[in-house]
């Protein structure tokens, strides 16, 4: 269902190095770019982009908006996670169980932004 999220940069070079290096650990390569955005994907499926904001103000954090990546293991729940926290990503609860069989990590990108990684069997 969903086709992209973007989430606000006020550097984009730096948030571009953030999310080569995270989201190269999971398949994603860079899609589209510009002076303005840069944008990834795994697949072809759904992506992740990060951008300046179009009326040039800066760019905050959404209260309540967090951005989910599926992964297909719990290892990788993990990887990614330890992975962001190397990149200097804020720890918002690490991986763990948390309904059931859901599996998931939080963090905040340099940003701020904050993002999940999760495993959902089923």
């Amino acid at each position: 269902m969903i086709g992209y999220v973007t989430l606000g940069t006020n550097d984009l070079a730096r948030a571009a190095k953030f999310y080569d290096a995270l989201l190269g650990e999971i398949g994603g390569k860079r899609i589209l770019e510009s002076d303005k955005f840069v944008s990834w994907s795994a697949g072809g499926g759904p992506g992740l982009g990060v951008i300046k904001p179009h009326d040039g103000k800066a760019a905050t954090v959404g209260n309540g908006t967090m951005v989910a990546l599926a992964v297909d293991s719990q290892e990788k729940v993990k990887a990614l996670f330890d992975k962001a926290m190397k990149l200097g990503a804020t720890d918002e609860g690490g991986p763990g169980l948390r309904w059931g069989t859901f599996y998931a990590a939080y963090f905040r990108d340099l940003d701020g932004n904050k993002l999940n990684v999760f495993h959902f069997p089923g």
